[in-house]
């Protein structure tokens, strides 16, 4: 009987079929050694950049200028160096409310960080070490990233340092829910592994070019993590090192997305078949002086559909601040215009 696939001759010379398996193997091992090369490459080019965040909470009620020191709960987290002069960004969940912020290098140093500012309605953070020889990462462009690229996440996990975790950028484009409530834009999704411990370092490519600042997991689920764009995270670190924070504008009102009546939607010729239900009114603010009424649904805003809350917030930017607008309501049956002038925002916890 003849063997179904034939090695070898019978004189030990090797076969066609043989020279062709090694060759695929070769080849294998050659795409191995690129994608390991690539990774090896760009964890070292950015790792001296990622630095270790230990944080002091304050105790709940302690003022800030409170000289006793702080014994409230610690935590930690990541971050990474972006200019030579030791701004480093991170996540708002990591430093917000933080009494003292201590920073270690990869090469052992350790410095107390200053707070610059933090943005809990995009996680977003900046703290300042005073240091030399510091080496800054490469920001990159995440409009230019796209699925199916290898994505590289660096962190402290579990407070092991410099951990390289490995994967691609599964999806662009999500949205994600910040601890404010507010919908953050533009997330993306990748598959490289994220711990606690990870939460504001980078996600970067395999030039070694950061991409994102890591965020957040999806738990229970497997391989689906989250960083925010480094788009975003280069225009909120610039308004947090010039001001401090980010403006935004709200109406100080609290509401649910409810559905519209059919023939309401009908009747108006609607744009949208939900609306924003107002639950509440803060006395003496701009929905107050607007003349807004519990009751009423937000169809619409300076002109713009409002199907539900997260698109008042989108629209409710730093531009909104002392602006007139008008705001479209239904009331009962009728739909009315009513003129409001938005305030700058000084809570998370309101439109």
């Amino acid at each position: 009987m003849k063997p179904v696939l034939q090695l070898a001759s019978s004189n030990g010379h090797e076969t066609p079929g043989v020279r062709r398996a090694e060759a695929i193997l070769a080849e294998d091992d050659a795409l191995l050694d690129a994608y390991s090369r690539a990774v090896t490459g760009a964890s070292e080019k950015v790792s001296p950049s990622v630095v270790n965040l230990e944080v002091h909470q304050r105790p709940r009620g302690q003022q800030e200028n409170t000289p006793r020191p702080p014994q409230g709960a610690r935590g930690g987290g990541s971050g990474f160096i972006f200019t030579p002069d030791g701004f480093i960004l991170t996540n708002s969940h990591v430093v917000h409310d933080a009494a003292k912020i201590d920073v270690t290098l990869l090469d052992g140093r350790r410095f107390q960080a200053d707070l610059v500012g933090d943005d809990p309605e995009t996680d977003l953070a900046v703290v300042r070490i005073n240091a030399v020889d510091l080496l800054p990462a490469s920001l990159g462009d995440s409009h230019t990233i796209r699925v199916g690229q290898v994505a590289i996440a660096i962190g402290n996990p579990y407070g092991f340092q410099c951990t390289v975790t490995a994967g691609v950028v599964s999806a662009l484009g999500r949205s994600l829910r910040s601890r404010s409530g507010r919908l953050i834009d533009n997330i993306i999704q990748t598959d490289a592994a994220l711990n606690p411990g990870n939460s504001g370092g980078p996600l970067i490519t395999s030039r070694g070019d950061a991409i994102g600042v890591n965020t957040a997991v999806i738990l229970p689920a497997q391989g689906i993590c989250f960083a925010i764009g480094i788009n975003t995270a280069k225009f909120v670190a610039g308004r947090l090192i010039k001001d401090g924070k980010i403006r935004r504008s709200y109406i100080a009102v609290g509401g649910q997305n409810v559905p519209l009546h059919r023939r309401i939607v009908r009747f108006y010729n609607l744009p949208v078949e939900s609306g924003v239900l107002v639950v509440s009114v803060e006395p003496n603010s701009a929905a107050q002086r607007a003349a807004l009424q519990e009751g009423d649904v937000i169809v619409g805003y300076d002109k713009h559909p409002i199907a539900a809350i997260d698109d008042l917030h989108r629209l409710l930017t730093e531009q909104q601040v002392g602006a007139r607008s008008s705001l479209t309501i239904i009331r009962r049956s009728d739909k009315l215009d009513l003129d409001i002038v938005p305030e700058e925002s000084t809570s998370s916890a309101h439109e």
